[in-house]
């Protein structure tokens, strides 16, 4: 599990460079709305109410008050207040508002990492599309304050949030996996149980500016060049290099969003010896070079998930059908 927990948490940083979003999300009467597939990682704690989930892959689950949906690589899902089919169900939309003290039957604390250029880290897509988690708070006090605090933070925005917000979404998702780690899902975990690629992993995460080939992390983990690159693959889904080359270009990216250092130094700390090999290396990756992501505005936005057809009314949203 420590291993795990190890590759979990670098995968998690990954999203970083993504925008960190949060908002309430108020219904009442008949509701229903579905959350189409996006390149992101999010979660949703049901903090008032009872709710369902409806996924294309299982039957709908019954919520209720604490539990958390979490979708680790931003996969389709729906969340209504009775059973139904998911494709029934409105396109949910993020609306820009604040969150206000109005009444409602069910209220949902929602946070996420939108990636606007890149991809999910390999880990997150190899979880459940949707896991579902009812923590111990009365055990775990620490995920019951951070859920205060994120809703705090939501609902008084102050000066720093944009410090704030990050912090409490990554420190949620990560106790939020932790405990679904404890509860023995073994079955539904990516294999890492191989020490020589969790070593290999390490060495790739830690050291990512040092000038790695397959001969020298082989040769960091005592195996021969074939049988990492054999191993590597099929653990992780990519060669060695290519995951060292993306992994470095998530740290450059998370670089250029957090300091203000020079695109050479950033490309040294990196692994690479020239800016001009760095920036053509981002463009491959994100899409754009690397002076325009550091412009981008990586402030996060605070809204609403709400149909479309009802931007101010929840309770007339059309519920989904029953069949």
């Amino acid at each position: 599990m420590i291993a795990f927990m190890d590759t979990l948490s670098a995968a998690l940083g990954s999203v970083r460079v993504g925008r960190a979003q949060a908002c309430w999300v108020k219904q009442s009467g008949a509701w229903g709305m579905r959350h189409p597939s996006m390149t992101m990682s999010g979660f949703h704690v049901l903090v008032r109410g009872t709710a369902w989930l409806i996924t294309s892959t299982g039957p709908p689950r019954a919520l209720r008050p604490g539990d958390v949906v979490l979708a680790p690589s931003g996969a389709e899902h729906g969340l209504s207040h009775a059973p139904g089919v998911l494709r029934k169900l409105r396109p949910a939309v993020l609306r820009a508002s604040a969150p206000g003290d109005e009444p409602s039957d069910v209220a949902f604390l929602c946070g996420a990492y939108w990636l606007d250029h890149g991809t999910i880290h390999h880990y997150l897509r190899a979880l459940p599309d949707v896991i579902v988690i009812s923590p111990d708070y009365d055990r775990d006090v620490q995920v019951r304050s951070l859920v205060d605090m994120l809703g705090a933070d939501v609902s008084d925005a102050r000066p720093g949030s944009s410090v704030t917000r990050p912090a409490l979404l990554d420190l949620l998702l990560t106790h939020v996996l932790r405990q679904w780690l404890e509860q023995d899902h073994e079955a539904d975990r990516p294999d890492t149980n191989d020490p020589v690629i969790a070593a290999a992993l390490r060495e790739i995460h830690t050291s990512p500016h040092q000038a790695w080939t397959v001969q020298r992390l082989s040769e960091a983990v005592g195996i021969s060049r074939t049988a990492l690159t054999k191993r590597f693959t099929s653990v992780v889904g990519k060669p060695p290099m290519t995951y060292l080359t993306s992994w470095r270009l998530t740290c450059a990216a998370r670089l250029l969003r957090e300091t203000d250092a020079p695109l050479a130094a950033v490309a040294r700390q990196v692994g690479y010896s020239t800016a001009f090999a760095f920036g053509a290396a981002f463009r491959r990756e994100y899409g754009i070079p690397p002076g325009r992501f550091r412009d981008l505005d990586p402030a996060y936005a605070s809204g609403r998930f709400q149909d479309p057809a009802s931007a101010h009314d929840s309770a007339s949203a059309s519920p989904p059908s029953p069949d």
